[in-house]
């Protein structure tokens, strides 16, 4: 989990025009202010026995404390030399299946989930202090599951599928134009046109963790690990 320092920050000068300098970098950073808000309570001795009702409430609670984006994620996966990667997409759900994201099976992080199909997610919602890891096995949905998910989004969603060609060298900004445009056009006037490589993905989380950030560091980790068809719960140091 993120670790913070507990000193005030300072204040810092605005760099001058152009590329900061290491040193107005460095004072940039320092100044930057870490949870100046009122914090909410949790008490994990009252959390429940499964972490997906605790899930849904702190998204529920995000939601009305104002927090930008909460359904977005960062998704972590490992390449088959076990490189690892990491990026920002969008939660699509979150039942006993598992928690639910899509992706085009032939994009890097569709390579990698066919190639060693476990992944690890991680929620940081600030306007709360808030943050949730989860890792576990990923597992492929069935194809009409897969577009069902794509055709139930916008058509923006739906017009950037069927450019397709995630993660592939692009020879010029004027070629993405063009195949977005007629993708635009294809999506607006054929909204349920298949796209073969969609893939909904789910991870079923063998832990699960709730991190409740306090503001004199003495943060709160509950961990969720799985043993047999129930959850352990447990309590780590910050």
């Amino acid at each position: 989990m993120t670790s913070y320092e507990g000193h005030a920050p300072q204040e810092a000068a605005a760099p001058a025009a152009g590329h900061p300098t290491a040193e107005e970098f460095t004072g940039l950073l320092r100044a930057q202010r870490v949870w100046d808000i009122e914090l909410p309570a949790f008490d994990p001795a009252a959390a429940p026995d499964a972490p997906l009702p605790l899930f849904r409430r702190w998204f529920a609670e995000a939601v009305a404390a104002g927090q930008s984006e909460p359904h977005t994620m960062q998704l972590a996966t490992a390449d088959a030399a076990g490189r690892p990667d990491v990026r920002t997409l969008m939660l699509h759900g979150a039942d006993e299946a598992g928690w639910h994201f899509a992706s085009h099976a032939t994009s890097s992080k569709g390579r990698q989930l066919t190639a060693r199909p476990e992944a690890a997610l991680h929620f940081y919602w600030p306007a709360q202090a808030r943050q949730i890891r989860l890792r576990g096995p990923v597992t492929q949905a069935p194809s009409g599951e897969s577009q069902a998910d794509l055709h139930a989004r916008s058509t923006g969603a739906l017009a950037a599928a069927l450019v397709g060609r995630q993660s592939e060298l692009l020879v010029s900004q004027e070629e993405l134009a063009r195949e977005s445009e007629a993708a635009w056009e294809r999506a607006q006037d054929e909204p349920s046109a298949p796209v073969a490589t969609w893939t909904l993905y789910a991870l079923d989380p063998v832990e699960v963790e709730f991190f409740q950030g306090d503001a004199r560091r003495r943060h709160i980790r509950l961990r969720y690990r799985r043993e047999g068809d129930g959850w352990a719960q447990e309590l780590l140091w910050p």
